[in-house]
Parts: C-alpha cells; structure tokens; sequence
C-alpha cells in the first residue's frame, strides 16, 4: 500500500512538473514573441498611454512698409480644446462657456456630442477672454478643458492696404495677399515637445534639459509707404461717398524704380475679421480687373505714332466731329466739332476723330506691336496673387473698326498696374520696368535674405520720344482735360480717360455705365510718382477730368508735402508751424465762426480713428509714423481755415 502511495505521489508531481516545464515554456515563447516579434508595436502603445505631446509654434514673421512700420504683426494666442470622455455634464460647461465664446449653446454642445478625444471648442481666443473661462476652469472644477497655444495674426492698422497683406487661416496659413505669396518664407514652425504622464493624462516626469523653441519666420519688408498708403485710402473714402462708385483703384509708384508706394481699392475689407466679407471684397481689384482704358490708352497711341515717324507735335488735322470706320461712325466724347487743330490740341481734348485716323496710319501690326512693348496683354509679374493679363487682339484677326476703337482705348482690356506701368515708361525716359513690392526679406538676425532690385523688362520708347509726350501730357493737366488734377507750383503730366462699362459676360457695353480715370506723373522735371485713379461706375458725372484727375491732384499735393518736395515757386504750400499737442486731457467746447473749424484733439488714437476725427471736422490729415498718435502740428482747440492740414506723428506702444 505505501508503495503505491508513493508512486502515485511520483506520478503527480512528475505532472506537475511537466505541466510547470509547459507553462514556463510557453511563458518563454510569449516573452520572445513580445520581446523580438512585437516588441516595437508594444512599445509604441506603452509610450502613447504614458505620453503626451504639446506642439510648440513659433509666430510668422511681421510685414513692415518701406521704414520699417508694423502693418502685420503676430502673437502667441490660446485656442480651446476639450476631451469629451472626461466632461461629465455637458450641459453644465454649455452654460459656462457660451456667455464668454459669444458662441451658440447648440453649436458647443454639437461639438461635445461629436465623439472622439480630441475636439475644438474655439480657436485663438483674445487674451482677456481667455483668462475668464481659466477662471471658470478652476472655481467650476471642470474636467476636460484644455488650451493649446497657437500663432495669431494682427494687423494693427485695421483695412490699411487689406488687399496687399491678405490674411491668415486659423491653421496659420495664408490664404491671399503677401500672406499667401510668402507663406513659406513668414510662416513660423512648429516643435511637438513629448511629455511623460500617468494613465490619467498628469505629466509625471519633467526633463531637466530644455527644448530648444521652434524658430520665427523670416521678416518682410514691402515698397509701401504707409504714409501715402493712408493719405490714398482716406481720398478714397472720400470718392466713395461722393462719386458712389461701384469700385475704385488707386495705385502710387515711383517710375524711376518700378516700387509700388500705395495700391489700394474701393471696396475693402478688415483682414482681422476677413471672414465677415465676400471674395469679392477680398479682390485686389488692382490687378485681377480687366476693364477698357479709354482715353488713357491715347499715350500709348501717341508714343507709338511719334516713334515711328507718323506724327508730328507741330502737326495740324481737321475735325468734322465723327469719322467712318467700315460703317462705324465714332464721335468725339463732347459731341463736338474742333475743326482745323494742332496736335497739342488734340491731346489737350482728347478728340477721338484724330486719334481713330492716327491708329490708322500705324496699322494693326504697329499698335500691337507697341501696346506689347509697353507690357499690355501679359502679367507684369509682381509678387501679389491673381494678377490677369488684359486682353490684345491678333494683329491678323483685325479690321480697320477694331484698329480704330484700339486707337481710343477700346477693343483692348487692361489691369490697372498695367496701365500705370505703361504710363511710368513714358516717366522713366522710356524705358519699362517690372513693378515690385516686396523691397526686402530679412532673417531673424537682421541679415538681408532677399532684396528687390530694379529690373528694366525693355526700352520701349526714345528718350526723346518719352521727352516729347511728356510735354504733351503736362499740357492735358495746364490746360486740357486734366486740368482738376494740376497742383500750384508744380508741373505734373497726365491724360484723363472715360470709357464705356464692358457687359460682365463681355457680350457688349452697359448703357449709361462707365469707367472714369486719370494717370499721370510728376514733377515733370525729375518724376518721384507715378499715380492712376480708377473709378468702376460712378454715379452722376462720370468724366474722368471731373471725377478721377481732381482725387489725383489731391493725393499728389499731399504726397509731395510728405516727400518734402517743394513747388518751384517759393512759399505756394508754407509748411505748417509744428505746435505739438501731446495731452489726451479733454478740452472746453469752442464755437468756431462760419468758414473755420475748430481742431479737435487726436493723442492717444489710431490712424483710422485720428483720421476719421479730424475728416468729419473738415480737416486733412498727414500721418507719421504708425501706431497710437502721440502729438499733432496744430494745438487741439485751435481755430483754422476748413480744410487744413493738420501733421499727426504716430508711434507704436
């Protein structure tokens, strides 16, 4: 019996440890397996429970104007996200949350209820704001909130040349303008920095090195002068008010180097709250509007006929008031006969008959020719988004009609910096320039990455060609029809146009619907500015001479006070005494008599605000600086002459 026992006790434990042998085997196999076979998917899964991660972004690059005044600036901003695994009541952080977001009860809680870890709430919130729902956070114990720092763009001077800038996502991405241009160049980077936390998400470890921060984007410097930027978009308010156009262009560039110094349009939009406009607020009109330049396009008519030897300045033709082309009667703009005139005249009034039997000496080929030569029918090439190329016929494809409407600016579609490019050639001894916008691009060090240069694309006109149109032109603004735009003291050149309004199917012209514009340059004695004024569909007058020259001559007067360029004849434009008025202190009420305008006190405000203030006063305003205004050239309270201009010196805080 007892050596039965014994070998049934034997037996069992030679079970037990065969089964132990199994076990460790089998144990050995899983180690290997998970060790050498599926180690490295393991060890991933291990690291994602017990990390976390937090991306780290740098903010974009800035865009200054030509002195180095911020017109976009970006700062690190918070954006609200939320775990909806971990938020208990949701309709309890609803309420909590939708009086501070200015958001929809319904939409925050849709966004709880859409499932996952990970769910926006609100992205680039205002500091202020995100201090209050902190605040919320902490006193209401709720879990599952958490912010994310992201870069967010201003812009400090509000719709200050919107549709060169453009603007920037919420992915930080830019979406028109320079902002989408050199997105890759101003964009900052981003660094995901791995923190290790416990199952519930707490960081548990902290390293003891430090992470090196993601690097900014590089620094952009554009052509502009946001001086003159500001005196263009305040006359072009004015415009607006007045004339009730349908849009409106102003582009300012110096002929001698092809810089834009201000491009702006009518209507316009905020890039800080870009998304509460339409495209077509966001279309920078400048260079994606194709339209008909009418008289304007004469120069290059003229240019063209004097070159090539089929025009004399001295020349006399005779007027009957309409010309028949292929059995197309064209008139001139008035309706008016001129008889027996010279040349000069005929630039002086613009007669259409003249300039319809000079396009017919050059010919197709020879028009063609020269509106190419001048650099119609192609983009310029400037660094902006959008830019069309106008519109040319083929030489062969046109009868004598299409040559003769070519020759007063129809049949031919232009942008506005095409034509103002044009017209800066006949400045700059005629020689043609690719326009630019962008003057430098520099590195965080300060080093100089890229810088724009003068590029001349062709000599499209003799220097003495360009000399002797020039004298033409400077007669259209003394005595012709762009006298509004002349300035006392100062010789200027320029040619007025008014065409007809292309169908928006380009099917044919809109009855009672036109285009009125001015190009010019000036001083003529050595040109510093290039400008065109363009007005899409004015109501009432819509003669260039009387709408658009009278906007250029004012912008040019203020334009050349700020480049401290003085009339020929002394003391036509006295300076203005510089009284510096620094306090914000409200001031006693002073009754002005009729005739005069008391000047109101600005410190402390922006350009816009500055300038909005001292309008509805009846007063004109030059900005310097950018930034909070911190003194003005007439002491607030003073009584002067409507229309005054008052210097505002601005300066960031």
């Amino acid at each position: 019996m007892m050596e039965k026992n014994a070998v049934i006790l034997q037996r069992r434990i030679a079970a037990f440890l065969v089964l132990l042998l199994m076990m460790i085997f089998i144990l050995a196999v899983r180690i290997g397996w998970l060790q050498f076979i599926d180690g490295d998917r393991m060890a991933a899964k291990v690291a994602n429970q017990v990390k976390d991660s937090q991306t780290l972004q740098s903010p974009r690059g800035t865009i200054y104007d030509r002195e180095g005044r911020e017109l976009a600036v970006s700062s690190l901003t918070k954006s609200l996200y939320a775990d909806p695994s971990e938020i208990k009541d949701p309709d309890i952080v609803v309420s909590l949350l939708a009086p501070l977001l200015e958001m929809q009860p319904g939409d925050i809680k849709e966004r709880l209820s859409a499932g996952g870890r990970f769910i926006w709430i609100k992205r680039m919130i205002e500091p202020g704001v995100t201090k209050q729902i902190e605040a919320v956070i902490k006193e209401s114990n709720l879990r599952g909130l958490g912010f994310l720092e992201e870069s967010k763009r201003y812009y400090p001077n509000d719709n200050l040349a919107a549709h060169v800038l453009g603007f920037v996502g919420t992915d930080d991405v830019g979406l028109d303008g320079m902002e989408m241009v050199l997105d890759k160049v101003i964009k900052g980077t981003s660094v995901e920095h791995f923190v290790d936390t416990d199952s519930r998400g707490i960081p548990i470890f902290k390293s003891i090195f430090t992470f090196a921060p993601p690097k900014q984007g590089k620094n952009v410097y554009l052509t502009l002068d946001s001086t003159i930027q500001f005196i263009v978009e305040q006359s072009l308010d004015k415009a607006m008010l007045t004339n009730r156009p349908q849009g409106a262009t102003v582009i300012v560039m110096n002929p001698h180097t092809g810089e834009i110094l201000a491009m702006a349009n009518r209507p316009t939009y905020n890039p800080n709250q870009f998304y509460k406009y339409s495209i077509q607020e966001w279309k920078n009109r400048a260079v994606a509007y194709n339209y008909e330049p009418g008289s304007t396009f004469k120069s290059v008519v003229a240019a063209a006929a004097l070159q090539e030897g089929q025009l004399y300045p001295e020349e006399r033709f005779i007027d009957n008031g309409y010309v028949e082309v292929s059995g197309r009667r064209i008139r001139n703009w008035s309706d008016e006969s001129y008889g027996n005139v010279s040349f000069v005249e005929v630039m002086e009034q613009s007669i259409n008959t003249i300039f319809v039997q000079i396009g017919m000496r050059l010919g197709a080929y020879k028009l063609i020719e020269y509106a190419k030569a001048f650099g119609f029918g192609k983009a310029t090439g400037i660094e902006l988004p959008g830019e069309e190329e106008g519109l040319l016929f083929r030489p062969e494809d046109m009868r004598d009609s299409d040559v003769a409407t070519m020759s007063i600016g129809q049949s031919i579609a232009v942008t506005p910096l095409q034509l103002i490019t044009a017209v800066s050639a006949i400045a700059n001894d005629g020689v043609l320039l690719k326009p630019y916008i962008i003057k430098e691009v520099r590195n965080v060090d300060g080093s100089i990455e890229r810088e724009g240069v003068i590029q001349s694309v062709r000599q499209a006109i003799s220097p003495e060609t360009a000399n002797r149109l020039t004298g033409l032109m400077e007669k259209v603004v003394l005595e012709g029809g762009g006298k509004k735009a002349s300035i006392k003291g100062y010789r200027f050149a320029g040619k007025t146009g008014t065409a007809e309004k292309l169908q928006d199917d380009g099917s044919g012209y809109s009855a009672g619907r036109y285009v009125a514009s001015f190009v010019g340059f000036g001083p003529v004695e050595d040109p510093q500015v290039a400008i065109l004024v363009v007005l899409d569909d004015p109501k009432g007058s819509y003669y260039g001479g009387e709408i658009a020259a009278p906007i250029a001559g004012e912008i040019l007067g203020k334009i050349m006070r700020h480049l401290t360029i003085y009339p020929q004849i002394a003391n036509e434009l006295p300076a203005p005494k510089e009284n510096i008025q620094t306090s914000s202190t409200p001031l006693p009420n002073i009754q002005a008599p009729p005739g005069k305008v008391v000047v109101p006190n600005v410190a402390g405000k922006s350009i816009r605000e500055a300038g909005d203030e001292l309008t509805q006063a009846g007063l004109s305003i030059v900005p310097v600086g950018t930034g909070v205004a911190v003194r003005q050239s007439i002491m607030a309270n003073t009584i002067v002459e409507a229309g005054t201009e008052i210097n505002v010196y601005f300066e960031a805080r």
